[in-house]
Formats: C-alpha cells, sequence, structure tokens
C-alpha cells in the first residue's frame, strides 16, 4: 500500500471538535454505568479531601483511559481531545488523576477492591463472562514482578526474577466456556516471597467465586497453583471454602519417598507436546508418562491439620548426551514432575488439567502488555490502586469482547481496543440527540455494533 497522492499534496491540521479517537468508550462506559461501576465507587470509597470528590468519576476515566491504551498517568491526556466532552463527562486532566491515585492509603486500596469484587458480581449479570461457572470452575493463582527503574519507587526491591520490580498477585477464574476473567489482586513489595500472604488472598478470590455462582451451583471449583504456593496456608484455605486443589509439589524427602513407591507397571503413557499416534497400534508415542499415589500432605503437622490427597507424577527420561559418542547409558534415568491434588479427576486428565495452570502467564503478559506496562507512581499505595484500576479495565474489555461475540470474548484486551474501543468517529448531533458516524467497512463492525446494542440499546439506523 501506498499513498495515493504525493506527499507535496497532503497537508494536515489538528482542528476537528467533533472527531473522537476511542468510539469504543461509548459502549463499553454505557456497560460500566449499567453495571453500577461509579455508583460503587462512591458508595464505598472514602478518600478525603479535594482530591477524594467525585471518587466515581475519577475511577471511570481511569479506566476508560486504560481501555482506550494509556499505560500511564501522562496517557490519561487522550481522554482530552475533540468531542470528547460532548460524550463524556467527568474527562479530567493527567493531573487531577495522579492527585487522586496519590492520595490513596492502605485501606483506600481494600476499599477498591471491594468495589471490584463487587462490580464484577454485576457485571457477571449483564455479560456471559463466566458461562458455566456453576458447572465448574478453574482458579489459578501466580505472581510476577513488574520491573521498575530507579530507586524512588516505594517498595521496589529485587525478588526471585533476579530484577528490580514491585511483586503483583494475581488470581482468575475461567470455566470450560469463557475465557478468564481476574478477581483478585495485590501489589507487594518486589522482595516479598511468592507465598507471604497467599493463604488470606486464597480465601478472598474463592470467597468472589462463591459469590459468582448460584445458590443452587454444585459443580467442582479447582484451584491451581505452582510450587511456590505448595504450603498448608493456602491448601487449608481452599479446603476451607470447599475447593479442591492442583498444585506442584516440592521435591521434598516426603514426595521423593511417595515417588518411589510408584512401580514401573503403573506408569501411563500420555499425549505429550509434540506427541505422535502409531497408526498400527494406536498408542501414543511419547517420552512422557504419569502415575499417581496416595499422599498425605504436611504429615509433619498435627492430624487435624494433614490434608489427604493423591500425588500425580509424571516423568521425563533424562537425554543421554554423549548417546551419539558411542556411550550408552546403563540404566534408564527420569526428571519427575509432581502435584498435590485432592480432586476426583483420573490420572491423565488430572495432569493435563494441572498443565492448563499456564494460562495464567497470558494473563500476566496482557495486563503488562497493556495498563500494566509501566508502574506510574512513585508512590506504592497509587501503584497499588492502578493495578486494581487495570484488573477492573482488563475485565470491562473482556465483557466488551464477550458481547461482541464469542471469538472477541476470548481475545486478549490488545485485540480488542484495536477491533472495538479505538475506533475513529465523528459526532454530528440532530434534534438533541448525538450521532456518531463510523468509518464505513468497518471489518468488525457487527461485533461492535452488538456490543453497542447489548450496553447502549439498539443504534439507531440513519438514512443514506
Amino acid at each position: 500500500m501506498q499513498l495515493f497522492h504525493t506527499s507535496t499534496r497532503l497537508s494536515a491540521t489538528f482542528d476537528d471538535t467533533n472527531l473522537v479517537s476511542a468510539a469504543g468508550l461509548v459502549p463499553a462506559l454505557a456497560l460500566a454505568v449499567k453495571t453500577g461501576l461509579g455508583e460503587l465507587v462512591n458508595a464505598r470509597l472514602s478518600l478525603p479531601g479535594y482530591f477524594g470528590a467525585n471518587a466515581g468519576l475519577k475511577v471511570t476515566a481511569l479506566v476508560a483511559g486504560m481501555l482506550a491504551g494509556a499505560d500511564s498517568i501522562d496517557d490519561m491526556a487522550l481522554l482530552r481531545h475533540g468531542g470528547m466532552k460532548k460524550l463524556f463527562v467527568g474527562t479530567y486532566a493527567p493531573s487531577t488523576l495522579g492527585s487522586f491515585l496519590r492520595a490513596f492509603t492502605f485501606g483506600h486500596v481494600r476499599q477498591l477492591d471491594a468495589v471490584a469484587w463487587r462490580w464484577l458480581v454485576n457485571l457477571a449479570t449483564h455479560t456471559p463472562i463466566v458461562a458455566g461457572i456453576d458447572d465448574y470452575a478453574l482458579v489459578d493463582i501466580d505472581d510476577t514482578i513488574k520491573e521498575v527503574h530507579g530507586y524512588q519507587k516505594q517498595g521496589s526491591g529485587y525478588g526471585y526474577s533476579g530484577v528490580r520490580g514491585l511483586n503483583a498477585l494475581i488470581g482468575i477464574v475461567s470455566t470450560p466456556k469463557a475465557a478468564p476473567i481476574i478477581i483478585g489482586s495485590r501489589l507487594r513489595k518486589g522482595s516479598t516471597g511468592s507465598p507471604r500472604g497467599a493463604g488470606k488472598f486464597v480465601g478472598d478470590v474463592l470467597a468472589t467465586v462463591q459469590r459468582l455462582r448460584s445458590t443452587a451451583a454444585t459443580g467442582v471449583v479447582l484451584l491451581r497453583a505452582d510450587s511456590a504456593f505448595y504450603g498448608h496456608a493456602v491448601v487449608a484455605a481452599a479446603n476451607r471454602a470447599g475447593a479442591k486443589v492442583s498444585i506442584t509439589a516440592r521435591m521434598d524427602p516426603a514426595v521423593k519417598r511417595a515417588i518411589a513407591t510408584i512401580t514401573a507397571d503403573q506408569w501411563t503413557t500420555i499425549n505429550y507436546t509434540d506427541a505422535i499416534r502409531d497408526e498400527e497400534s494406536g498408542a501414543w508415542i511419547s517420552s512422557a508418562e504419569v502415575a499417581e499415589v496416595t499422599f498425605t500432605a504436611f504429615s509433619s503437622r498435627k492430624k487435624s491439620e494433614r490434608i489427604e490427597g493423591r500425588l500425580v507424577v509424571r516423568r521425563i527420561p533424562e537425554l543421554n548426551q554423549k548417546a551419539g559418542e558411542g556411550q550408552p547409558t546403563l540404566f534408564d534415568t527420569h526428571r519427575f514432575h509432581a502435584f498435590f491434588t485432592t480432586s476426583d479427576l483420573d490420572t491423565v486428565t488430572a495432569d493435563q488439567t494441572h498443565r492448563q495452570h499456564a494460562i495464567i502467564e497470558q494473563i500476566n503478559a496482557d495486563l503488562k502488555d497493556s495498563a500494566l506496562a509501566h508502574l506510574p507512581s512513585g508512590v506504592f499505595t497509587a501503584n497499588a490502586a492502578w493495578l486494581v484500576l487495570a484488573t477492573i479495565a482488563f475485565n470491562l474489555s473482556r465483557a466488551v469482547g464477550s458481547l461482541a461475540s464469542a471469538d472477541l470474548g476470548k481475545a486478549r484486551s490488545g485485540t480488542i481496543r484495536r477491533k472495538l474501543i479505538n475506533i475513529p468517529a465523528r459526532i454530528s448531533t440532530s434534534a438533541r440527540k448525538i450521532l456518531l458516524h463510523l468509518p464505513a467497512s468497518w471489518p468488525w463492525e457487527t461485533g461492535w455494533t452488538a456490543a453497542f446494542a447489548a450496553a447502549c440499546g439498539p443504534p439507531r439506523t440513519v438514512p443514506t
């Protein structure tokens, strides 16, 4: 593709007061209003002083900026262009929004957390973001280090990744019918160990899952996590909430003794990555096998705190680096990967389900490619509030995508932003009504119209 005219015949000027670059914010913020986001903030966020005024409008302004691609406070200036003030109330200056965030204390961040889960319950009643949660719910927790630079970031430090940053603990829920949404978040010091406070966090996110389900729900809730969260606090919190667990186990002496009791005939070949099915035998030719053994976790604790379950073990042969040099091994050796589970899934299905825990890494990457590209303030509590707002923006974009189409309901935030949010539109008015003129032949017109109709009502047909 190239310019139709030579550059000398083109000119540009920023003078259109009826043009907006993110018309998709109209259905998105209409959905936020319908689900009571601003009202919940006004009712539950008690931020004092001048900058705490109109908290509902300021929170929705920050979420709107994040939906449109803002990843810093200065980027919130994109809310103040063209005809945005003709469409929206509360298009605050970035400096005002920055002062609002810096006014947060730890208690206010927890109030914002409470707003987030209450709003999510409202959102789930208007959109299919948790379809099938009554039948089966997969809850994943993980933490990630968000790298920061400079020594003036409160709480920054060197954690397990070896980079200077802050630690974000994330909880998500997904179902066989619905893509993951974020149901909990905590910002912690960069030097914080992964399991710190995880028991309380698990209790909070599982309580949110319970609120998202109907009172008649009887399906399984399965909590998945990696070995950093293998501890009594996490497993006990899941048990108290009535959830099953599937958590990678550390190779401590008790786990090694349990693996040693597995006999050769107990191993089952699995459909592992890059496995090939043999056409004659119908068996999978793979280098991975699984087996299970009954296991009592935390056996060093008193009897009332021990938890009965199974240890599902996957073994992979160790490669002989010198086999090509005529030095074969005397006997087979394997690498073992074990996880502890209290679910009733069969061995192969339990292994497959546990490996799908990696889906949370996609959510971490999505956040870092969107609003969490930066932690914009030097104040720790401002960044903690920013993280909660980023999760609200993520869930709102997921909801808008689910209203548009089944495919966009599973798309990443960047895709939804490109196809549904950042659409230019020209504003015209007639008989006290506002009309948005969108680009003709927009490839995702059908999805955008569906989202608009669900959030705002059917769009008015304009004669041509």
